[in-house]
This record gives C-alpha cells, structure tokens and sequence, in this order.
C-alpha cells in the first residue's frame, strides 16, 4: 500500500466541486465511486455499509525553556471500509485511494456477511451540512515563525510573572482534517474539522521546594482562538498555579464534603458518568447504567447533556464518523436517566434512531459510541453560597485525568490545582489530593448547583478501546455532599 504521507495536496469539498474527495495522483470519489465500493463490500449480503475516507495534515512545534527543541508534521490519508450484519463487523482499510485498492477493502470486509442478503443499498446523494467552525486561517497553515512567535508570547508571559519561576515548556498542536462519509442508507456527506490546542506548563521554586503548573486551551479554531484567549493568559496561568503550589500544604485524608469548581471540573462528569452512558457498554451489559432508563439515578439537581453542536468547541462535530447529523442529547433529566449515546449497532440493537455519536480516531479504526462536548446543566445556587454551605471541606479546580470502572462507576482523580475550605472560606492549597468515589453515588451526593456554568477551554482528549478523540466538558459549580478524599494526612 502506497502511504498517504508521501501526499502534499488537499481536498475539494463535494458541495463546490464535482470530484467530492480527491488527493492529487490518487482517485477521485464520486457518488458513481462511491455506490461501486458499496455494491462490492455489500456483494455476500449485510444490513449495511460505510466508506471513510479521511485526509489529515498535522503540525507541533514544542519549546523547552526558552529554546525550540522540536518541529514536528505530517500527512496522512485513506479510506475504511465497514460491513455490518447484526453485530458482526467486517472492516478493511486502505491507505491508498487507487479504485484496485479501495474495491480489495471493500471485498475484504465484506466477507463478514454471510446471508447473501442485503436491506438494500440507497442511491446515493451527496448532503449539505451547517458548518459549527468556520475557519478563516487554520493554524496548521501559518508558517513556522509565527507559530514560534505565539510560543515565545506564553514563554515570557510566565517567566515574568513570578522570579521564582524557573523552567517553562509550551507546546503548540493543529490538525486539518478532512472526512467524506458515505453510507449505504444514501448519504454522502463532506466535513472540515480544524483544530489547535496551546499547552503551556512551568516550574517553580523556592528554596529547596518545587511545584509546577499548567494551563492548556484551544478547539476548532484558526489563528482567531488567540484573539480570545491570549498565549499570554495561559503563561501567567501556569505560572500562577506553580507559584500557589509552593504554599500548598499536606491534602487531610478521609470523607469531606467536595466542592467542584466551575469548569474543567467536568472531566469528572465524563469520566465517572459519561462512560457508563455510551451504548455499546449498555448492549453488551457491562455498564452500571444498563437496563436504567427511565429510573432515577442522581439527584434531582442534576441535568447530564452532551452536546455535539456548540460552536467551536473541541468536542465539537457538524457530522459523526457513521455519516449521522448529531444533535444535543439529555443523558439524565433533573435525575432520570434519559437515555444513551448510540452509534448505529446499539441505536439497531435498541431500536432507536442513532445519535451521532459514532466516532473513531482515524480511517484505520471502526467507529464507537463516544461522548462530544459532555456537561451538568447550570443550577440556581450562587457560586459564593456553595462556598460558603461548608464547614470543612475540598475545593477542587484543575485536575490531571484519572481513572474508572465502567462496569460500576468508580474513579480516582488528581487534583492539580485543590484548596481547603474551612468555615466557609477557600483558604490553604492543597498537595496531593485525590478524589476517590462512585460516579452514580456521588451524582446522588449533589446538593447545591451553581448558575455559574463554565465551558472548559479546548484541552482534553479522551481514550476509549486504544482510540483518542477530542471531547470537551463543562460544569457549573456544584457540592457534593461527601466524597472519599485521598491526602498524605489522616484526620
């Protein structure tokens, strides 16, 4: 196979073009292309099949300490092949678009089939599509000095900030990406997904002691996102946080009452909730949320969405990987769970419509139900009252990602960025804290929601069946009555 990354061309969209997806020197895929691969993969029978092609351009520049230690890109590009019948799949990729190539894939998995039957194959048509992130200069496109530049911004942002910072590193991510997803139901439709992610970490010190901290952000932005966020903030923000964390004091160990800040807070939410909510888990019974629709499994505060639609933000799609327009969906309604995140297998095997939600890493991978911009819908607590409701207790800001069980909801998260509130009032930061717990129980623990909701800033990057996607989550502030607090200190 002929690999994408000796490729140096772009796309033409399939609603300005007649040749809908093409690398130059490979092959052109219209809608006449596209329903022969369809016929091929569908020649033994299956309930349906999809073509995934995919052309990605990627750039990273990373500095350490001031100095540019490596630059980094590529090209890729390729198509994937998926037959389905009942739960079985068959998929075959290549990284070629040559029609032997593609018409190999396609055989290939179709040979999963076995019926001889098929439930009939579409006309197929291209589909226009609202575009979530219209991007006027992509940062993958801008040329290297003034990538370096941007770094350089946040490098001395951080450095100045405090004498006692010591080292900062920054990292600057963009893709291009382009899909064409076609479908055996008739759909054939083109996306464009840039994205850009700035990361910026420091060290400080005082005496004998060290912290750090770090600040990250970005989405499906262009060079527009630093008009909004400046590299600047995100220096001063992970010099702040190392700087606070040279007086952060050993984490009381035990079970406290936790406050979660507004934000990034959310990564709770996906993890320790939102997992359990995807519905391959829920088909194949293996999720604590399996066979619970309809029936309370929160509080009443509690609102669970995840919304595909929000413009620009990392989480963000105008089509999933399965070809399916996405919508906002309500995972748990004041408490009750509403429902799953489908791809098109769990949204058959439940009879329901999918949800948008198939989604995969790349044209080598199959898609899976997976999240998108995941939140809990703003309250009507003031954010100081929730402050101030507890007498002793965790306030957590930053985390570092952590860990769950899917089959039960539990989870362990890392604070880097935690304080201690003590009669009311945010007051020593901590060191070493870890939120230990069950997600459904403490969903349950939610006693005060704050109308302070926060969408975190584009940073995170969720893992699922060794697959990585962009998602974002959000949270207003929001108390949980009691959680497991792991410190270096018991009380």
């Amino acid at each position: 196979m002929a690999r994408a990354h000796a490729r140096t061309s772009v796309l033409e969209s399939p609603l300005h073009a007649e040749a809908p997806f093409s690398v130059t020197g490979s092959y052109a895929i219209t809608p006449a292309h596209a329903h022969k691969l369809i016929a091929r993969a569908l020649a033994r029978g299956g309930d349906f099949a999809d073509l995934y092609f995919e052309y990605r351009r990627s750039t990273s520049i990373a500095m350490e300490d001031g100095l540019v230690r490596s630059v980094g890109g590529g090209v890729d590009a390729g198509v994937g092949i998926r037959v389905v019948q009942g739960a079985a799949v068959g998929y075959a990729f290549s990284e070629s678009l040559e029609p032997d190539e593609m018409l190999r894939a396609a055989e290939t998995a179709g040979r999963i089939a076995s019926t001889g039957r098929t439930r009939g194959k579409a006309r197929i048509a291209q589909r226009a599509i609202a575009s979530r992130y219209r991007v006027e200069r992509e940062v993958v496109d801008a040329p290297g000095d003034v990538r370096i530049a941007l770094l350089r911004r946040a490098d001395q942002a951080a450095r100045s900030y405090a004498a006692s910072i010591i080292r900062v590193d920054a990292a600057l991510v963009s893709v291009h990406r382009e899909l064409l997803v076609v479908s055996s139901t008739g759909h054939m439709i083109y996306d464009v997904q840039p994205m850009v992610r700035l990361s910026v970490s420091s060290v400080a010190r005082r005496g004998t002691r060290v912290e750090s901290g770090s600040s990250s952000g970005g989405g499906r932005y262009g060079l527009d996102y630093f008009n909004r966020v400046s590299p600047e903030e995100h220096g001063r923000d992970a010099a702040r946080v190392a700087i606070i964390n040279l007086d952060s004091r050993a984490t009381p160990a035990g079970t406290l009452p936790v406050v979660l800040a507004a934000g990034d807070s959310g990564i709770l939410l996906h993890e320790a909730v939102g997992h359990g909510l995807e519905a391959d888990f829920a088909r194949k019974r293996t999720s604590n949320y399996t066979d619970r629709v309809g029936q309370v499994v929160a509080s009443p505060l509690v609102t669970v969405v995840d919304d595909p639609t929000i413009a620009s933000s990392r989480g963000s799609i105008n089509v999933d990987d399965e070809g399916v327009v996405p919508s906002e969906h309500r995972l748990i309604e004041a408490g009750v769970l509403a429902g799953y995140l489908h791809d098109r297998i769990s949204a058959a095997h439940f009879g329901v419509e999918p949800s948008g939600s198939g989604r995969r890493e790349s044209f080598r991978e199959i898609p899976l139900p997976r999240m998108s911009n995941t939140f809990m819908a703003p309250g009507e607590d003031a954010p100081e009252d929730i402050i101030r409701s507890v007498k002793r207790g965790i306030y957590a800001v930053k985390f570092s990602g952590g860990q769950v069980n899917i089959s039960n909801g539990d989870f362990v998260f890392s604070l880097t960025e935690g304080y201690l509130i003590e009669d009311g009032k945010i007051t020593a930061p901590l060191k070493g804290a870890n939120l230990i717990g069950n997600g459904p129980d403490a969903l349950n623990t939610v006693t005060m929601v704050g109308h302070d909701f926060v969408l975190s800033d584009g940073m995170w990057t969720c893992g699922k069946d060794g697959q990585s996607v962009p998602v974002g989550v959000g949270m207003p502030t929001v108390k949980l009555e009691r959680l497991t607090v792991g410190g270096t200190t018991v009380e």
